[in-house]
Protein backbone atom coordinates (compact mmCIF):
# COMPACT_ATOMS: atom_id res chain seq x y z
CA UNK A 1 0.00 0.00 0.00
CA UNK A 2 0.90 3.74 -0.21
CA UNK A 3 2.79 4.97 2.55
CA UNK A 4 0.85 7.19 4.66
CA UNK A 5 1.80 10.95 4.69
CA UNK A 6 2.29 11.50 8.29
CA UNK A 7 3.70 8.09 9.59
CA UNK A 8 7.17 8.20 9.76
CA UNK A 9 7.12 11.53 11.69
CA UNK A 10 4.33 9.68 13.92
CA UNK A 11 6.65 7.20 14.62
CA UNK A 12 9.48 9.39 15.59
CA UNK A 13 7.22 11.32 17.29
CA UNK A 14 7.06 7.79 20.04
CA UNK A 15 10.59 7.60 19.89
CA UNK A 16 11.07 9.62 23.09
CA UNK A 17 8.08 10.87 25.85
CA UNK A 18 9.32 14.61 25.25
CA UNK A 19 9.08 14.87 21.69
CA UNK A 20 8.84 17.72 19.23
CA UNK A 21 5.29 18.64 20.09
CA UNK A 22 5.57 18.00 23.53
CA UNK A 23 8.55 20.91 23.01
CA UNK A 24 6.33 22.96 21.58
CA UNK A 25 3.73 23.24 23.55
CA UNK A 26 5.70 23.88 26.63
CA UNK A 27 7.64 26.52 24.64
CA UNK A 28 3.93 27.90 24.52
CA UNK A 29 4.21 28.34 28.46
CA UNK A 30 1.60 25.18 28.05
CA UNK A 31 1.84 22.30 30.83
CA UNK A 32 2.88 18.80 30.95
CA UNK A 33 0.17 16.48 32.58
CA UNK A 34 1.75 13.30 32.68
CA UNK A 35 -0.69 10.27 33.60
CA UNK A 36 -0.62 6.62 32.81
CA UNK A 37 -4.64 5.05 33.27
CA UNK A 38 -7.80 5.64 30.94
CA UNK A 39 -9.01 5.87 34.67
CA UNK A 40 -7.29 9.67 34.56
CA UNK A 41 -9.69 11.42 31.74
CA UNK A 42 -7.33 12.61 29.11
CA UNK A 43 -9.96 15.00 28.45
CA UNK A 44 -9.35 16.97 31.31
CA UNK A 45 -5.80 17.32 31.20
CA UNK A 46 -6.22 18.47 27.75
CA UNK A 47 -7.65 22.38 29.36
CA UNK A 48 -6.53 25.26 27.16
CA UNK A 49 -3.01 25.85 28.99
CA UNK A 50 -2.28 22.47 29.59
CA UNK A 51 -2.16 19.13 28.01
CA UNK A 52 -1.91 15.24 28.90
CA UNK A 53 0.85 13.12 27.92
CA UNK A 54 0.16 9.16 28.45
CA UNK A 55 3.87 8.04 30.01
CA UNK A 56 5.69 5.09 27.77
CA UNK A 57 8.81 4.35 28.59
CA UNK A 58 9.85 3.74 24.74
CA UNK A 59 13.26 2.78 24.03
CA UNK A 60 14.19 1.38 27.44
CA UNK A 61 16.35 -1.74 27.85
CA UNK A 62 16.65 -3.49 31.22
CA UNK A 63 15.40 -1.61 34.48
CA UNK A 64 18.04 -2.24 36.80
CA UNK A 65 17.60 0.71 39.17
CA UNK A 66 14.00 0.63 38.83
CA UNK A 67 14.22 -2.59 40.24
CA UNK A 68 16.45 -1.97 43.13
CA UNK A 69 13.16 0.46 44.14
CA UNK A 70 10.61 -1.75 43.23
CA UNK A 71 11.64 -5.73 43.60
CA UNK A 72 12.15 -8.05 40.08
CA UNK A 73 8.98 -9.87 41.14
CA UNK A 74 6.24 -6.56 39.70
CA UNK A 75 4.89 -5.50 36.52
CA UNK A 76 7.59 -4.97 34.05
CA UNK A 77 5.98 -1.87 32.46
CA UNK A 78 5.63 -0.05 36.22
CA UNK A 79 9.64 -0.60 36.47
CA UNK A 80 10.03 0.24 32.78
CA UNK A 81 8.77 4.19 33.52
CA UNK A 82 10.77 4.03 37.10
CA UNK A 83 13.83 3.51 35.03
CA UNK A 84 12.85 6.20 32.70
CA UNK A 85 11.99 8.79 34.92
CA UNK A 86 15.58 7.76 37.19
CA UNK A 87 17.54 9.15 33.96
CA UNK A 88 15.58 12.18 33.77
CA UNK A 89 13.17 11.14 30.81
CA UNK A 90 10.33 12.68 32.44
CA UNK A 91 12.17 16.19 33.63
CA UNK A 92 9.67 17.70 31.53
CA UNK A 93 6.86 17.14 33.02
CA UNK A 94 4.50 19.78 35.78
CA UNK A 95 2.39 17.22 37.28
CA UNK A 96 2.02 13.55 37.44
CA UNK A 97 -2.25 13.02 37.90
CA UNK A 98 -2.20 9.24 39.09
CA UNK A 99 -5.17 7.09 40.00
CA UNK A 100 -5.29 4.08 42.17
CA UNK A 101 -5.72 1.83 40.31
CA UNK A 102 -3.00 -0.59 38.77
CA UNK A 103 -0.61 -1.61 41.79
CA UNK A 104 2.95 -1.18 40.00
CA UNK A 105 1.96 2.23 38.48
CA UNK A 106 0.84 3.62 41.73
CA UNK A 107 3.70 2.32 43.31
CA UNK A 108 5.50 4.16 40.77
CA UNK A 109 3.96 7.63 41.01
CA UNK A 110 4.35 7.43 44.53
CA UNK A 111 7.98 6.94 44.53
CA UNK A 112 7.82 10.15 41.85
CA UNK A 113 5.55 11.70 45.21
CA UNK A 114 8.05 10.82 47.74
CA UNK A 115 11.52 11.31 45.92
CA UNK A 116 13.07 14.34 44.30
CA UNK A 117 13.32 12.24 40.83
CA UNK A 118 12.08 15.45 38.80
CA UNK A 119 13.74 18.06 38.03
CA UNK A 120 10.78 20.74 38.48
CA UNK A 121 10.71 22.49 41.70
CA UNK A 122 6.72 23.38 40.53
CA UNK A 123 6.28 19.28 39.79
CA UNK A 124 3.42 17.56 42.08
CA UNK A 125 1.67 14.22 41.99
CA UNK A 126 -1.91 13.93 42.73
CA UNK A 127 -4.37 10.52 43.09
CA UNK A 128 -7.17 10.27 42.42
CA UNK A 129 -9.30 6.87 43.28
CA UNK A 130 -11.60 5.16 41.21
CA UNK A 131 -14.45 2.86 42.53
CA UNK A 132 -15.10 -0.70 42.16
CA UNK A 133 -17.85 -0.73 41.02
CA UNK A 134 -19.92 0.83 38.57
CA UNK A 135 -23.43 2.23 40.34
CA UNK A 136 -24.76 5.88 41.00
CA UNK A 137 -22.77 6.04 44.32
CA UNK A 138 -19.41 5.33 42.07
CA UNK A 139 -19.94 7.92 39.62
CA UNK A 140 -20.52 10.51 42.20
CA UNK A 141 -17.52 9.16 44.09
CA UNK A 142 -15.64 9.59 40.68
CA UNK A 143 -17.43 12.97 39.87
CA UNK A 144 -15.54 14.38 43.51
CA UNK A 145 -12.61 12.59 42.74
CA UNK A 146 -11.58 14.19 39.84
CA UNK A 147 -13.25 17.46 40.65
CA UNK A 148 -10.88 18.10 43.88
CA UNK A 149 -7.80 16.08 42.73
CA UNK A 150 -7.74 17.11 39.22
CA UNK A 151 -9.71 19.91 38.34
CA UNK A 152 -9.27 21.93 41.58
CA UNK A 153 -5.66 21.07 41.60
CA UNK A 154 -4.88 22.32 37.82
CA UNK A 155 -6.83 25.80 38.67
CA UNK A 156 -4.39 26.41 42.53
CA UNK A 157 -1.39 25.59 41.37
CA UNK A 158 -1.52 26.43 37.60
CA UNK A 159 -4.25 28.83 37.15
CA UNK A 160 -5.94 26.50 34.35
CA UNK A 161 -9.36 27.55 33.75
CA UNK A 162 -11.62 24.93 34.56
CA UNK A 163 -14.92 26.06 34.54
CA UNK A 164 -18.14 24.24 32.53
CA UNK A 165 -17.16 26.61 29.08
CA UNK A 166 -13.81 25.55 29.02
CA UNK A 167 -14.61 21.73 29.57
CA UNK A 168 -17.39 21.67 26.75
CA UNK A 169 -14.42 23.20 24.88
CA UNK A 170 -11.84 20.21 25.73
CA UNK A 171 -14.51 18.02 25.24
CA UNK A 172 -15.32 18.97 21.76
CA UNK A 173 -11.60 18.82 20.02
CA UNK A 174 -11.38 15.27 21.96
CA UNK A 175 -14.38 14.05 20.02
CA UNK A 176 -12.82 15.64 17.18
CA UNK A 177 -9.66 13.30 17.42
CA UNK A 178 -12.33 10.71 18.57
CA UNK A 179 -14.01 10.90 15.60
CA UNK A 180 -11.11 10.46 12.74
CA UNK A 181 -9.39 8.02 14.93
CA UNK A 182 -12.26 5.51 14.79
CA UNK A 183 -12.70 6.74 10.74
CA UNK A 184 -9.64 5.79 9.93
CA UNK A 185 -9.75 2.61 12.47
CA UNK A 186 -12.77 1.77 10.54
CA UNK A 187 -11.01 0.52 7.34
CA UNK A 188 -9.55 -2.03 9.51
CA UNK A 189 -13.24 -3.32 9.16
CA UNK A 190 -13.13 -3.85 5.48
CA UNK A 191 -12.72 -7.59 3.69
CA UNK A 192 -9.33 -6.58 2.39
CA UNK A 193 -8.36 -3.54 5.15
CA UNK A 194 -6.27 -1.04 3.86
CA UNK A 195 -4.44 -0.22 7.03
CA UNK A 196 -2.51 -2.19 8.81
CA UNK A 197 -2.73 -2.56 12.84
CA UNK A 198 0.76 -1.78 12.96
CA UNK A 199 -0.23 2.12 11.17
CA UNK A 200 -2.86 2.11 13.21
CA UNK A 201 -1.06 1.67 16.53
CA UNK A 202 1.45 4.28 15.96
CA UNK A 203 -1.58 6.79 14.72
CA UNK A 204 -3.57 5.54 18.36
CA UNK A 205 -0.82 6.38 20.46
CA UNK A 206 0.37 9.81 19.31
CA UNK A 207 -2.78 10.97 20.09
CA UNK A 208 -2.42 10.06 23.63
CA UNK A 209 0.98 11.38 24.02
CA UNK A 210 1.06 14.58 22.22
CA UNK A 211 -1.06 17.85 22.51
CA UNK A 212 -4.17 17.10 20.86
CA UNK A 213 -4.20 20.44 18.69
CA UNK A 214 -0.65 19.56 17.59
CA UNK A 215 -1.70 15.64 16.25
CA UNK A 216 -5.40 16.70 14.87
CA UNK A 217 -3.82 18.17 11.40
CA UNK A 218 -2.20 15.06 10.96
CA UNK A 219 -4.69 12.92 11.87
CA UNK A 220 -7.16 15.16 8.97
CA UNK A 221 -5.04 14.27 6.50
CA UNK A 222 -4.48 10.67 7.51
CA UNK A 223 -8.37 10.56 7.52
CA UNK A 224 -8.63 12.11 3.80
CA UNK A 225 -5.62 9.99 2.46
CA UNK A 226 -7.96 6.51 3.75
CA UNK A 227 -10.58 7.38 1.73
CA UNK A 228 -8.72 6.59 -1.63
CA UNK A 229 -6.19 3.91 -0.54
CA UNK A 230 -5.74 1.00 -2.29
CA UNK A 231 -5.00 -2.12 -0.72
CA UNK A 232 -2.03 -4.21 -2.23
CA UNK A 233 -2.99 -6.52 -5.23
CA UNK A 234 -1.66 -9.43 -2.33
CA UNK A 235 -2.57 -9.59 0.94
CA UNK A 236 0.56 -10.18 2.90
CA UNK A 237 -1.23 -11.68 5.68
CA UNK A 238 -3.11 -15.03 5.81
CA UNK A 239 -5.65 -14.21 9.03
CA UNK A 240 -7.25 -11.58 10.97
CA UNK A 241 -6.63 -11.15 14.75
CA UNK A 242 -7.81 -8.99 17.43
CA UNK A 243 -5.44 -8.44 20.19
CA UNK A 244 -6.45 -7.98 23.96
CA UNK A 245 -5.01 -7.52 27.50
CA UNK A 246 -2.80 -5.17 29.04
CA UNK A 247 -0.61 -2.47 28.55
CA UNK A 248 0.82 -2.62 25.54
CA UNK A 249 2.69 0.73 24.08
CA UNK A 250 5.06 -1.07 21.84
CA UNK A 251 4.09 -0.78 17.88
CA UNK A 252 6.57 -3.24 17.38
CA UNK A 253 4.43 -5.80 19.02
CA UNK A 254 1.91 -5.69 16.86
CA UNK A 255 4.17 -5.38 13.87
CA UNK A 256 5.74 -8.82 14.85
CA UNK A 257 2.25 -10.52 15.30
CA UNK A 258 1.49 -8.99 11.53
CA UNK A 259 5.09 -10.51 10.63
CA UNK A 260 3.99 -14.18 11.43
CA UNK A 261 1.04 -13.73 9.01
CA UNK A 262 -1.31 -12.48 11.33
CA UNK A 263 -2.93 -9.05 10.14
CA UNK A 264 -4.15 -7.06 13.88
CA UNK A 265 -7.66 -5.57 13.18
CA UNK A 266 -8.83 -4.87 16.70
CA UNK A 267 -6.80 -3.43 19.75
CA UNK A 268 -8.44 -3.94 22.87
CA UNK A 269 -5.98 -3.75 25.18
CA UNK A 270 -4.24 -0.40 26.80
CA UNK A 271 -3.45 2.17 25.28
CA UNK A 272 -5.23 0.63 22.62
CA UNK A 273 -8.92 2.56 21.13
CA UNK A 274 -11.07 0.08 22.20
CA UNK A 275 -12.00 1.46 24.26
CA UNK A 276 -10.80 4.76 24.13
CA UNK A 277 -11.75 6.59 21.32
CA UNK A 278 -15.80 6.95 22.00
CA UNK A 279 -17.40 10.37 21.64
CA UNK A 280 -17.99 11.52 25.33
CA UNK A 281 -22.13 13.06 25.03
CA UNK A 282 -23.29 16.00 27.51
CA UNK A 283 -27.06 15.76 27.53
CA UNK A 284 -28.78 19.03 28.04
CA UNK A 285 -29.02 20.00 31.71
CA UNK A 286 -25.94 17.96 32.27
CA UNK A 287 -22.93 19.08 33.90
CA UNK A 288 -19.95 18.31 31.59
CA UNK A 289 -18.02 17.14 34.55
CA UNK A 290 -20.90 14.52 35.57
CA UNK A 291 -20.81 13.66 31.60
CA UNK A 292 -16.94 12.46 31.72
CA UNK A 293 -17.26 10.69 34.49
CA UNK A 294 -19.94 8.41 33.46
CA UNK A 295 -18.20 8.04 30.10
CA UNK A 296 -14.50 6.45 31.47
CA UNK A 297 -16.48 4.53 34.30
CA UNK A 298 -19.28 3.11 31.77
CA UNK A 299 -17.01 2.49 29.04
CA UNK A 300 -13.97 1.06 30.91
CA UNK A 301 -12.80 -2.73 30.14
CA UNK A 302 -10.90 -3.17 33.02
CA UNK A 303 -10.33 -6.53 34.86
CA UNK A 304 -10.26 -4.42 38.08
CA UNK A 305 -14.07 -4.49 37.90
CA UNK A 306 -15.02 -7.51 38.92
CA UNK A 307 -19.39 -8.43 39.56
CA UNK A 308 -19.77 -11.41 37.24
CA UNK A 309 -22.08 -9.61 34.89
CA UNK A 310 -19.62 -6.73 34.56
CA UNK A 311 -16.88 -9.91 34.05
CA UNK A 312 -18.95 -11.82 31.36
CA UNK A 313 -19.78 -8.79 29.53
CA UNK A 314 -16.01 -7.79 28.84
CA UNK A 315 -15.87 -11.43 27.09
CA UNK A 316 -18.63 -10.56 25.28
CA UNK A 317 -17.38 -7.24 24.25
CA UNK A 318 -14.33 -9.00 22.52
CA UNK A 319 -16.55 -11.45 20.86
CA UNK A 320 -18.41 -8.76 19.65
CA UNK A 321 -15.33 -6.90 18.62
CA UNK A 322 -13.94 -10.22 16.53
CA UNK A 323 -17.40 -10.22 14.32
CA UNK A 324 -17.80 -6.90 13.96
CA UNK A 325 -14.13 -6.30 12.70
CA UNK A 326 -13.94 -10.19 11.20
CA UNK A 327 -11.19 -11.56 13.15
CA UNK A 328 -10.72 -15.16 12.70
CA UNK A 329 -8.69 -15.65 16.36
CA UNK A 330 -7.79 -13.77 19.44
CA UNK A 331 -4.30 -12.96 20.97
CA UNK A 332 -4.92 -11.79 24.91
CA UNK A 333 -1.42 -11.07 26.28
CA UNK A 334 -0.95 -9.78 29.90
CA UNK A 335 2.43 -8.43 30.56
CA UNK A 336 4.36 -10.68 33.09
CA UNK A 337 3.35 -10.14 37.35
CA UNK A 338 0.44 -8.40 36.06
CA UNK A 339 -2.09 -9.52 38.35
CA UNK A 340 -5.37 -8.19 37.35
CA UNK A 341 -4.68 -8.77 33.43
CA UNK A 342 -3.55 -12.28 33.96
CA UNK A 343 -6.06 -13.32 36.12
CA UNK A 344 -8.38 -12.28 33.21
CA UNK A 345 -5.98 -13.83 30.41
CA UNK A 346 -6.18 -16.64 32.27
CA UNK A 347 -9.87 -17.12 32.27
CA UNK A 348 -10.27 -15.22 28.21
CA UNK A 349 -8.31 -18.14 27.30
CA UNK A 350 -10.88 -21.10 28.75
CA UNK A 351 -14.37 -18.66 28.27
CA UNK A 352 -13.68 -17.31 24.70
CA UNK A 353 -12.95 -20.19 22.69
CA UNK A 354 -15.13 -22.67 24.95
CA UNK A 355 -18.15 -19.91 24.44
CA UNK A 356 -17.57 -18.11 21.62
CA UNK A 357 -15.76 -20.72 19.58
CA UNK A 358 -13.44 -17.86 19.09
CA UNK A 359 -9.51 -19.58 18.35
CA UNK A 360 -7.69 -17.90 21.30
CA UNK A 361 -3.83 -17.32 21.59
CA UNK A 362 -2.84 -17.03 25.50
CA UNK A 363 0.72 -14.81 25.78
CA UNK A 364 2.27 -13.60 29.01
CA UNK A 365 5.37 -11.18 27.74
CA UNK A 366 7.69 -8.37 29.56
CA UNK A 367 6.73 -5.06 28.52
CA UNK A 368 10.30 -5.15 26.74
CA UNK A 369 9.98 -7.60 23.68
CA UNK A 370 13.48 -9.40 24.24
CA UNK A 371 12.17 -13.05 23.62
CA UNK A 372 10.53 -11.97 19.94
CA UNK A 373 12.05 -15.21 18.90
CA UNK A 374 9.84 -17.35 21.05
CA UNK A 375 6.88 -15.23 20.91
CA UNK A 376 7.59 -15.32 16.92
CA UNK A 377 6.99 -19.60 17.33
CA UNK A 378 3.59 -18.84 19.10
CA UNK A 379 2.71 -16.52 16.74
CA UNK A 380 3.34 -18.65 13.48
CA UNK A 381 2.01 -21.83 15.52
CA UNK A 382 -1.55 -19.85 16.26
CA UNK A 383 -1.68 -19.14 12.64
CA UNK A 384 -1.33 -22.17 11.12
CA UNK A 385 -3.94 -23.56 13.71
CA UNK A 386 -6.46 -21.02 12.53
CA UNK A 387 -5.38 -21.51 8.91
CA UNK A 388 -6.64 -24.96 9.30
CA UNK A 389 -9.75 -24.45 11.34
CA UNK A 390 -10.77 -22.15 8.29
CA UNK A 391 -10.05 -24.32 6.11
CA UNK A 392 -12.10 -27.31 7.67
CA UNK A 393 -14.90 -24.75 8.22
CA UNK A 394 -15.14 -24.14 4.12
CA UNK A 395 -14.38 -28.04 3.55
CA UNK A 396 -17.09 -28.45 5.93
CA UNK A 397 -19.85 -25.99 4.26
CA UNK A 398 -18.75 -27.37 0.54
CA UNK A 399 -19.53 -30.68 1.86
CA UNK A 400 -23.32 -29.63 2.82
Amino acid sequence: MKDLKHLIEMEDLLQQAHNKLVKEAREEGRKAIGYTCYFMPEVLLDLEGCFGVRLRAPNCTTPVMATYYMSGRTCHFGRSLMERALEGGYNFLDAQMATETCTVTCRFQEHLQRMDIIQNPDFFVEFTDVPFKKTENSVEHYRKQLQAHVLDSLHEKYGIDTSDEALLKAIEQHNEVCRLVSEIGSYRKLDVPTITGYEFAVIQLTTITCPKDKILPMLRETAEEMKTRKPDLKPTWKVKVCVAGAENDDPDFIKLIESCGALVVADRYCYGSLPGREEIVVQEGQSPLDAIARHYLNTSCCPRFMPQDIMRGRKQYIADLCKEYNADGLIIESNKFCEYWSYERTIDALVIPRDYDIPTCSIEKEYINSASGQLRTRFQAFVESVELKKLHSRKGADDV
